[in-house]
């Protein structure tokens, strides 16, 4: 059995067994040792789909329930998988796939004017009410920021807030536009705690409306306002551009457009703030899976294939930071909501599709916390002197905004 000798070699740790198609047991790592997971397949072709391509399998063999949990549960199962991945060398087949990814990338990451609004649809026009069970109350579907891993959801997301108008050094009256503006919860943010004109450009319809909507019962009305159009197609000129977890569905073969749009849009003194999930290991290619299911056409992109991109742009890279854990918090607590609704969940759509998130969310956060997978933060400017020159305006920021609503 080849699938039984690559689990040897991959599983060194952790407690795993699986059952096969034919009701034999094999264990593999270390007996005893948590984690511990025992799993059941109930199709014998997975016995040649796991050991050709586990990437995309395994994630619909859990969704369809030809692979099921007899012990532990999903988290337990991916982290024995996760740790050991994190550790083993590069198979054959892995090397080549490295080396094409060059070309590959060219033909998964193609996201031109159309097929960029279709690949969103499928993710980001999911019922609001979905979104309204595992979000926090601000509606943000992105990484948090949590200066205490057991911040509650609700703060940790504040805290970004405060930390990415804080990097923008804002000051009343000044235009902002968000890329990917989402549900508006940045938007109205830096409208009502930084006196800011704020325009948001979303793809997803059900974004579009829902934004709106909470801008009207917010009162927000002739400060803030949202339109349903690509950035391509922007043609103002803004102070500040934030745009916020939209990076990751441009794909490569359009950073440089994306870039040579932002500094048209920004104004000589202006800055600007990307917020993206990245890859600590170099350049690669998304999970089958996730590409499938999840974000077609999606991409996370080493901070050097993003870096080469902008400095042929004449903008200046002012300030980087990587956020390496707070998104594996994220998608825990993300999680914790689902399991919380998840009746509730199947009846919005079906089982098949609560396995199916509880996939997503849960192998994310083994990439984030196991495997090579980050958030990056990029300042970019047009003048050297547009910014402060040493990193005290950011916490000096952050400090003035949470003081200001503490008081109200």
């Amino acid at each position: 059995m080849l699938w039984k000798i690559a689990l040897q070699y991959l599983v060194k740790s952790g407690d795993l067994t699986v059952v096969d198609a034919h009701g034999k047991t094999h264990h593999f790592g270390v007996v005893g040792q948590m984690p511990r997971s025992v799993i059941r397949l109930h199709d014998v072709t997975l016995h040649r789909k796991l050991l050709l391509y586990p990437e995309l399998y395994l994630g619909e063999a859990y969704m369809d329930g030809t692979l099921i949990l007899e012990a532990g549960d999903l988290r337990d199962f991916l982290t024995i998988i996760a740790t050991n991945f994190a550790v083993s060398k590069p198979t054959f087949f892995e090397k080549v796939a490295e080396a094409m990814t060059p070309i590959t990338q060219k033909i998964l990451q193609y996201n031109p004017l159309g097929i960029a609004q279709k690949n969103v649809a499928p993710h980001y026009n999911l019922s609001d009410k979905l979104y309204e069970l595992f979000l926090d109350k601000d509606m943000h579907y992105s990484c948090a920021y949590y200066t205490d891993e057991h911040n509650s959801l609700e703060q940790a997301q504040q805290d970004k807030l405060r930390h990415i108008a804080a990097k923008l050094c804002i000051k009343p009256g000044m235009k902002i536009l968000d890329i990917g503006s989402g549900w508006g919860g940045l938007a109205m943010y830096l409208a009502r705690e930084c006196g800011a004109d704020v325009t948001g450009v979303t793809l997803s319809s059900e974004q579009h409306a829902k934004a709106t909507q909470r801008v009207k019962e917010a009162g927000l009305e002739g400060r803030v306002r949202f339109h349903l159009k690509d950035y391509r197609h922007v043609d103002e000129t803004f102070d500040r551009i934030v745009s916020v977890g939209m990076m990751e569905h441009i794909g490569v073969p359009f950073y440089r457009e994306y870039f040579m749009k932002i500094k048209s849009l920004l104004k000589p003194d202006g800055v600007a703030l990307i917020h993206c999930i990245g890859r600590l290991d170099g350049q690669g290619n998304t999970n089958p899976w996730l590409r499938k299911y999840i974000f077609p056409g999606g991409y996370a992109p080493a901070l050097s294939e993003v870096t080469k991109v902008v400095e042929k742009t004449d903008l200046l890279m002012t300030d980087i930071e990587i956020l390496r854990l707070h998104y594996a918090y994220t998608l825990r607590d993300w999680m914790t909501r689902i399991r919380e609704h998840w009746d509730t969940v199947a009846k919005l759509y079906d089982e098949r599709f609560c396995r199916m998130f509880e996939f997503y969310l849960i192998s994310c956060e083994m990439d984030f916390r196991y495997l090579s997978t980050m958030v990056f933060q990029v300042q970019l400017t047009r003048d050297v002197n547009a910014v402060p020159i040493t990193r005290d305006y950011m916490v000096d920021g952050e400090r003035s905004y949470a003081q200001a609503q503490r008081a109200a």
